[in-house]
């Protein structure tokens, strides 16, 4: 039954529950979810009135099934679904299929595309009710705010916000019974994400180098695309097809912390791993070659636009998928993936590829561009081609016969066939034919003139036509309806063919992950549900490459002690390089990969957050400083006892007490808390007071690290060797040195550091010592003690500005010269 359709206050709903006559809801919706889909991303957040609050999910990937939404819809169980009225095609397929489910119906509601334009959100963002804001409160300073709460980033979850309010302001959830001066309550602004999935913002992918588009080099695809540049996706990506690729990056977009997914991966992955299986690994990626883009094949198909070319990929396509389904068959059955392969690619592909080899014929096809069949599929079309191919000689001797008949001044004459026009005889124009009253001919009917050849309609070729028809046409139109037949059977069993793109897709990426394990020596970490992080001689991924020599350091987080180190040391020593390698291995885990160290066992780890990297924001008009705050804000409101927080320099962007303070404040507020809600904590800090004068609490928890340097002579050596302790100087006149600022520079640096660490008064140099003003004294008292008081040509005032004001003396020169210059011109 189709969905009845409505009108309120301007908006479209469709409602699929359906209640009898009077009957009516007994409680308003609870919870209302806006969604934007576009060009393969969504963007959603959602309002929930128990509590109040703005749940909001960065934008994310998704497939074309919206199978990311499945799950959202399924966690959440919205009441109201906010969508616009312009909507891709998948999401109106979605929402078909959601209407047609008969355990749950919630309402939708659809509004016009420009209510979901980022800068009417941005405005309803800043026009919305906030009570935890004073109502003085300046739109620059709500603005600062909110952008410590939500993602400024994520542009579709902004847009579906736009909506939400709009829909929450007409619908004035919770607030029914209220004065309409009173708007809707915004208590919180949380983060979303699905129970399974790990929580990443943007920046967190930024500094960790997860991702890292460059501009290509080419300067004709400047404009068409980017590259993927040295990452984490880039030296894993070794996909042979480009659905690998695809699922790839939505795995590096959406980790998780479900261990039977895990376990599945590091399965394959420990197998392909294994030298004794490299000729397996090796077939099986060469036949991932042939994988082309099936969906957009299959949507042809079912638009009957089918190219010959995509009959080509589709066959070899399936040929390969049966080449991996054979394969595997001979492989370890206890592998849960090589079980699904087996399972699913069934005799469906075997038939297709059979049946495609059999009614197809790829040569004829690409000579003739379009759609051909082999002989012995139907006797109809093979009669007509005999036909067809006898032609040419009948043609000739019908011609020789017509010949015998025309005017003897003709000396040649053919016979053609014209597709929808039939047959023609074709002569020569004579010089004497001029006119077309010229052109007419006894027993013959003119047709036209094409390159001084006259082309006829003779009662012979009127029989040719009763007789033989219109056969090109004919076999065209009944080889079309041989194609339209295949086609259809072949989209009946395309359900089989997207359950093997999703297996080969799955199994490219792990052969990828695995090849990429054998070439830079990683192993299989433990994974484990409790809350202990340790890795043994881990490295970085990427910096290993890049660096001839690299020096593994552990990492230990126990679930009781050690979950909080602050690790000080020199710049340039590797603090921030430590950071970001525990932070790579933890997330290589929970994607399923093999980890560059020599040993690990990860736990449970739930969201990775930074404060590590300043981001730039013109847009939002927020300080370097401002932007700091709201990344640690982040981690201090959305960090859990699972999560993982990377901190390196907090503090630094202004006043270095206010700055301390704010560091010593929220390591205390950390360290304060029952063991099972802290974090796995990494601190780098060059604020050495905060250790030295005792700010932060004594804790189990607390774990002090410092990397080992060596100083020989006056050179700085860095060992990069991590170890209990705290580090004493931050050697940053070593440093300077080394990144070759003048000496005289440094030396003067190291006085007023010295001088300012011990108490003492700073001089400046740039005026003159008290020794030196003594002997200048000295000299002009002398000088004003041998003058001739009694000589009439002595000019005392002279003599006064010369020896004890010279600066005023030049000054007065200056003015005098000055003043001449003015009255002479």
């Amino acid at each position: 039954m189709a969905a009845p359709m409505e009108t309120l206050r301007g908006e479209q709903r469709t409602v699929f529950g359906v209640y009898e006559d009077g009957e009516e809801e007994d409680s308003l919706p609870t919870v209302l979810l806006s969604v934007v889909v576009q060009r393969g991303h969504l963007g959603l957040c959602f309002y929930d009135s128990t509590d109040s609050s703005v749940n909001y999910m960065r934008d994310t990937p998704d497939s074309g099934e919206l199978h990311l939404l499945t799950k959202v819809i399924q966690e959440v169980s919205p009441h109201v679904i906010v969508t616009s009225a312009k909507q891709e095609r998948c999401m109106v397929h979605f929402l078909q299929q959601l209407g047609s489910n008969s355990d749950y119906k919630p309402e939708v509601v659809t509004y016009p595309y420009v209510d979901f334009g980022l800068e009417v959100g941005k405005q309803r963002l800043l026009s919305a009710h906030l009570p935890a804001l004073p109502d003085s409160i300046s739109e620059r300073d709500k603005m600062s705010y909110l952008s410590s709460c939500i993602s400024f980033d994520s542009l579709l979850m902004l847009r579906a916000l736009g909506a939400l309010l709009k829909c929450l302001d007409r619908r004035r959830v919770g607030v029914e019974l209220e004065d309409s001066s009173v708007g809707v309550p915004i208590l919180q602004f949380r983060a979303y994400t699905l129970k399974s999935v790990v929580y990443i913002d943007q920046d967190t992918y930024s500094v960790l180098q997860i991702f890292k588009s460059e501009l290509h080099p080419s300067v004709y695809k400047l404009h068409s695309g980017e590259k993927e540049g040295l990452s984490l996706y880039g030296i894993l990506n070794r996909c042979r097809c480009k659905f690998g690729s695809k699922l790839l990056r939505q795995w590096f977009l959406r980790p998780t912390q479900d261990l039977a997914v895990l376990f599945r991966r590091q399965d394959v992955i420990r197998f392909f791993s294994s030298p004794r299986n490299s000729d397996i690994l090796g077939t099986l990626q060469s036949s991932l070659r042939n994988i082309k883009n099936i969906p957009t094949l299959l949507r042809r198909m079912s638009l009957s636009h089918t190219k010959v070319t995509d009959w080509k990929n589709l066959y070899k396509m399936v040929q390969s998928a049966v080449c991996v389904r054979d394969t595997v068959r001979h492989l370890p059955q206890s592998i849960q993936l090589f079980h699904d392969i087996n399972d699913v690619f069934s005799d469906d592909l075997h038939y297709i590829a059979s049946l495609i080899n059999r009614v197809v014929d790829f040569e004829s096809s690409l000579s003739e561009n379009r759609f051909t069949i082999k002989p012995n599929v139907d006797p109809a079309i093979d009669e007509k081609k005999r036909r067809m191919m006898g032609l040419s000689d009948f043609l000739t001797d019908v011609a020789r016969r017509e010949l015998e008949h025309l005017d003897p001044r003709i000396p040649s004459c053919c016979v053609i066939y014209i597709p929808l026009i039939g047959f023609l005889l074709s002569v020569p124009r004579l010089p004497s034919m001029e006119e077309k009253e010229d052109f007419e001919i006894d027993g013959l009917d003119f047709m036209f003139l094409s390159e001084d050849r006259l082309h006829y309609r003779s009662q012979r070729t009127k029989e040719l036509d009763d007789l033989l028809g219109d056969l090109h046409c004919d076999i065209r139109d009944m080889e079309t309806a041989v194609m339209t037949q295949l086609q259809n059977t072949i989209l009946k069993r395309s359900a089989s063919l997207y359950k093997v793109l999703d297996l080969i897709a799955e199994l490219d990426c792990l052969m990828a992950m695995s090849t990429a394990s054998q070439e830079y020596g990683y192993t299989s970490p433990k994974l484990s549900n409790n809350r202990k992080i340790i890795v043994t001689q881990g490295r970085h991924p990427l910096l290993e490459l890049c660096s001839p020599v690299f020096v593994p350091n552990s990492f230990q987080s126990q679930e009781l002690q050690g979950r909080v180190k602050i690790i000080t040391g020199p710049n340039s020593s590797g603090k921030s390089i430590y950071l970001k390698q525990v932070g790579l291995i933890v997330f290589m885990a929970l994607i399923g990969s093999d980890v560059p160290a020599k040993e690990a066992e990860i736990g449970v780890v739930d969201g990775i957050f930074t404060r590590m990297q300043s981001r730039e924001s013109v847009s939002l008009g927020l300080s370097t400083f401002m932007i700091d705050l709201n990344q640690m804000a982040q981690a201090l409101n959305s960090s859990t006892g699972n999560s993982l927080v990377l901190i390196d320099e907090f503090g630094k962007g202004t006043n270095t007490v206010d700055g301390l303070s704010l560091l010593a404040a929220s390591v205390s507020h950390w360290l304060r808390k029952p063991p099972t809600d802290v974090p796995h904590i990494l601190l780098a800090t060059n604020f050495h007071s905060l250790l030295q004068l005792g700010l932060l609490p004594s804790s189990a928890l607390l774990s002090l690290l410092t990397l080992e340097t060596a100083l020989d002579g006056d050179e700085l050596v860095f060992l990069y060797q991590l170890k209990e302790g705290i580090c004493q100087s931050s050697y940053a006149a070593n440093i300077a040195s080394l990144a070759g600022l003048p000496t005289s520079l440094v030396q003067r640096g190291v006085e007023v550091s010295e001088l300012y660490r011990t108490g003492r008064p700073i001089k400046r140099i740039d005026r003159a010592s008290s020794d030196e003003q003594a002997n200048r004294c000295s000299s002009v008292v002398e000088k004003f003690l041998s003058l001739d008081l009694e000589d009439q040509n002595l000019d005392l005032q002279l003599f006064m500005k010369d020896e004890l004001l010279p600066s005023a003396g030049e000054v007065l020169n200056r003015r005098r010269s000055y003043l001449e210059q003015m009255q002479a011109s």
